[in-house]
């Protein structure tokens, strides 16, 4: 019985590998290698408008003899890298989409179609008396059964993926521009787009786009009109947006405590938005936590009931691969034969047979103006699937490489991950073995820095913080990777400039140290007493009123682009002076502008004074520039160290308390 079954599987490996495969043959299985326009694409290269296809080209027929085709057995290898979405390629081992045919997971993955085939030819070839003997049933082997998620070798990463997850070692690519994010959506298949726009929480609000709801398909954005309407069709199609401020994790310790700051997020950015922002509800605005799934049910779930195109949109390293993993909706896909399906996909060509004769050459490709419409940025989607492949989980700035779409609900919705739109970094003036230390991968608990006159505060030798106002203690709370120094005016400007060469620890290169400039000079504007005066003002405590106090407390956050925050804090006196004394209640002189009209002009007791009542510092980065302010959040009263407990009387022994809480027995007269 075994040599039946012997010759069966010769017979099938002889039928299933022929010995001279036709052109004909070989184009209808994709065995040719895929046509490469006449500019190549590259990630390393300035963003462009790149023509792609993923389909043979026919060559020239009198020489088809003469080509070299591959074996069947090798089956060939995805249109695009599931892992950073870049095209498949061969040439350039430095870029992303490049597959090395040697390594063990290609092979694998290519060989596997071949084995199935042989054995599902052998189970033909067999005689029913030789499969029984042999224990095989050719009514189940019949069935086409889908492979299971475990068994099922799913498509390999490229070699650059590849490398970022095992070794942490890849090349960034090109960033592209807002123009060409624009490009690619405004090519959508669907009629509905949802516009989801990520922005980080170390250093919101600067990853924000400005203007994103109008350059890009004119997104709605409800306003606080009550007429306003929730939907809005652009050229017969629906486009929304909302905003997800990702890693929420690093504003507070706790998810009741982040939810708390959701109001001061929302005005926050309101005010980045500019005059638009005023009269919008900021009703779409989720914050939301990939690393502890905070709020990321509820994302999930409205984007598993929405029909069409979800996008996720934002700037480099501000979390969008990490967050499509976890609230993509897995499981709503039907269970297919995905055998049967990648045969489907290898006989049927997306493109007919008379486009690819057109296009024989690149050149002629090119100057063909009816296939930049068939060919644009937007990659094809992947194979529906229950739990297809997500994309990979980088520090590298530019992981993604190319849109990544991902359908479910068998391809009513999608949901899709941009290349991230480039923001400004201080990894040029940081040493490169210290640019993976710039991002902040989890909360920080800082130490109080209590900055006297006279003194100044190094971050990692790139920022300085230096105050300003006379005779006023700040106190400094970095929520930063960058490690703190804090020193003399003098000396910390001669370390920041390069000028003395100090034991410290230092992430800045020393040939850009002598770009160190201004950014400017920042108040501490924000009233943030009632935060830092504990049982003062606490309602369980004395529950006296911030206005009742002799001092008030002023704060504000120093954002550094793309890593995170300070938090500076301040404890000023209240003036003898009632006209000060009055200026002093509200936040800022803003709020007072806002109240009067143009006609109006302020009363005398109000009157701002020649010298401002809020402390100031003065802040110097590189080249003056990746600085900006917001409104405090007051982290550090929230995540700050803990306390140690003082010493106190020990605790009271249970039986004593056990013997007070027992029913005491009433006192009975003897009678006599």
């Amino acid at each position: 019985m075994k040599t039946d079954l012997f010759r069966a599987l010769t017979l099938a490996r002889r039928e299933v590998l022929p010995f001279g495969p036709s052109y004909h043959t070989a184009f209808r299985f994709r065995l040719l290698p895929a046509a490469r326009v006449s500019s190549p694409f590259s990630t390393l290269s300035p963003w462009r408008n790149q023509v792609h296809t993923s389909s043979p080209i026919i060559p020239d027929l009198d020489n088809a003899t003469a080509l070299p085709v591959k074996s069947p057995k090798h089956k060939e290898l995805p249109v695009n890298c599931p892992g950073c979405g870049a095209y498949t390629q061969a040439e350039q081992k430095d870029e992303a989409g490049f597959y090395s045919l040697t390594r063990g997971a290609v092979q694998l993955y290519r060989t596997q179609d071949f084995e199935e085939a042989v054995y599902q030819k052998a189970l033909s070839n067999l005689s029913p008396e030789a499969a029984k003997a042999v224990g095989i049933d050719n009514a189940l082997a019949d069935q086409a059964l889908p492979p299971s998620p475990k068994t099922a070798i799913q498509p390999p990463y490229c070699d650059r993926c590849h490398n970022l997850v095992n070794h942490s070692i890849g090349e960034p690519i090109v960033h592209p521009p807002v123009k060409a994010i624009e490009e690619t959506i405004s090519e959508s298949p669907h009629k509905s787009n949802h516009i989801w726009h990520v922005i980080d929480a170390a250093d919101f609000p600067q990853s924000l786009i400005l203007n994103i709801d109008k350059r890009i398909a004119h997104a709605h954005l409800r306003t606080r009109n009550r007429r306003s309407k929730d939907k809005k069709f652009v050229k017969g199609g629906l486009v929304d947006m909302n905003f997800i401020i990702t890693r929420s994790d690093l504003l507070a310790p706790k998810k009741e405590q982040v939810d708390r700051l959701v109001p001061k997020l929302r005005e926050i950015l309101r005010e980045k938005l500019g005059l638009s922002g005023r009269n919008v509800r900021m009703g779409n605005l989720h914050v939301v936590s990939a690393e502890r799934g905070w709020w990321t049910k509820d994302v999930k779930e409205q984007i598993a009931l929405s029909n069409g195109a979800n996008w996720l949109v934002g700037r480099v390293n501000v979390g969008k691969s990490k967050l499509f993993e976890s609230i993509f909706p897995k499981g709503t896909n039907r269970e297919v034969n995905q055998s049967k399906r990648q045969k489907e996909i290898l006989l049927d060509s997306p493109v007919d047979d008379e486009e690819l004769l057109n296009a024989a050459s690149a050149d002629e490709a090119d100057s063909q103006p009816h296939l930049g419409k068939r060919f644009s940025l937007l990659p094809p989607a992947q194979v529906a699937a229950q739990y297809p492949m997500m994309p990979i989980i980088s520090g590298l700035p530019g992981t993604t490489a190319s849109p990544i779409r991902v359908p479910f609900r068998d391809g009513r919705g999608e949901l899709i991950d941009l290349p991230g739109v480039q923001r400004p970094s201080l990894e040029l003036y940081v040493h490169p073995n210290e640019q993976s230390k710039l991002i902040m991968t989890s909360r920080v608990t800082p130490e109080r820095i209590v900055m006297k006159p006279g003194t100044s505060v190094l971050l990692g030798g790139l920022i300085r913080i230096k105050p300003i106002s006379p005779d006023t203690i700040i106190m400094a709370h970095s929520f930063t990777p960058l490690p703190p120094h804090k020193t003399s005016n003098e000396k910390a400007e001669q370390i920041h400039n390069g000028q003395l060469h100090a034991n410290i620890k230092s992430m800045a290169l020393r040939s850009e140290l002598s770009k160190m400039a201004s950014a400017g000079i920042y108040k501490l504007n924000t009233d943030v007493t009632r935060s830092y005066t504990g049982a003062l003002t606490r309602r369980d405590g004395v529950g006296l009123k911030p206005e009742r106090l002799p001092f008030v407390m002023y704060g504000t956050d120093i954002l550094i682009e793309g890593v995170g925050w300070v938090e500076l804090l301040a404890q000023v006196r209240k003036p003898k002076n009632t006209a000060v004394r009055r200026q002093l209640i509200p936040a800022s002189q803003e709020m007072l502008d806002l109240e009067m009209t143009a006609s109006d002009t302020p009363p005398e007791e109000i009157v701002a004074p020649t010298t401002s009542p809020f402390p100031e510092v003065e802040v110097f980065s590189p080249e003056g520039k990746y600085i900006a302010q917001r409104t405090s959040l007051c982290a550090f009263a929230l995540g700050g160290p803990l306390q140690k407990k003082v010493a106190a009387r020990p605790r009271r022994s249970m039986k004593s308390v056990k013997s007070q809480r027992r029913p005491q027995e009433k006192f009975k007269p003897i009678r006599r």
